[in-house]
């Protein structure tokens, strides 16, 4: 009886793991592929070249500042994200009138588009009749170009994605607190543990399956930054702001080199494979179980 029960379990499983291999192994098998041709995207003519791609990345400039950008997105992003989000999920569990409304206005940016949300803030940071810009003039301030330099860009992209997640985050670590026993926070008070130290103590620890998912969830999302680059910069000035999906996009749509292409591609995945595992084995080990 038990041995037929794991296998309509198993039979269960069957159609994720179709969904698994179709739509992530087949694409990930035929973009390796394809990194060893050159092409042009349309062409029937696919000119084998080896491993000519995948050299060709140690001597891209654009590559490797996008990767430095992607950094940028992924680290910077997952730390604010989690900071903000944590610091609005502490403020939003306490007892108050209109606690609903203020979780609310908080989450409703997740609500919004990548893309949509990118055209909005590039009507705010515009250089000529910008919002920003216009609120400095009352003001005596002369116009500023917020995203003159692609470091600038970088950092204000940023700023706008780690906001526009901050509400995702509220909801992971909220549950996470409403989660926690009442009785471990009265036992440390008893003992005559401060606020502080309940929190660094008790809170924290015990929020670690909530920290590991934030994290991990919001570091893919950065390395994987896409849509506000597109309205908001464009991968301007000069592709200095490009992340790297950004660049794989702009390779084999606007420089036909889609062989290079999903080379850049398949450097994403192992990029990102090799920072979330260890990260996430790390976290998972400090885990505890109550």
């Amino acid at each position: 009886m038990e041995k037929k029960k794991k296998w309509v379990l198993l039979s269960l499983s069957i159609p994720a793991f179709l969904l698994i291999f179709i739509f992530m192994i087949v694409p990930l098998g035929n973009a390796v592929r394809v990194s060893f041709f050159k092409w042009n995207g349309y062409s029937q003519k696919m000119k084998f070249i080896g491993l000519e791609n995948y050299i060709s990345l140690f001597s891209d400039k654009v590559f490797w500042r996008s990767t430095f950008n992607t950094f940028i997105y992924g680290f910077g992003s997952t730390l604010l994200q989690n900071i903000f989000g944590l610091s609005a999920a502490l403020f939003v569990n306490k007892q108050f009138k209109g606690r609903n409304f203020v979780r609310l206005i908080l989450y409703m940016p997740i609500m919004i588009s990548g893309v949509i949300m990118g055209a909005i803030q590039y009507y705010i940071f515009n250089y000529d009749n910008g919002v920003l810009n216009n609120m400095l003039n009352l003001i005596g301030i002369e116009n500023i170009y917020w995203m003159k330099t692609g470091l600038g860009s970088v950092l204000i992209i940023t700023l706008i994605n780690s906001w526009q997640a901050m509400g995702f985050c509220m909801l992971i670590y909220l549950a996470g607190l409403q989660n926690i026993p009442k009785m471990y926070e009265e036992a440390a008070l008893l003992d005559g543990a401060s606020k502080r130290q309940i929190f660094f103590k008790v809170d924290i620890p015990l929020l670690m399956p909530a920290i590991t998912t934030a994290v991990i969830t919001n570091l893919i999302g950065g390395l994987k930054l896409y849509d506000i680059i597109v309205t908001l910069t464009n991968g301007g000035p000069n592709r200095k702001s490009l992340s790297l999906s950004y660049y794989i996009s702009l390779l084999y749509f606007n420089d036909e080199k889609a062989g290079y292409s999903a080379a850049v591609g398949i450097g994403l995945f192992l990029i990102i494979f090799a920072v979330a595992v260890p990260i996430n084995r790390y976290l998972r080990s400090k885990e505890v179980e109550y």
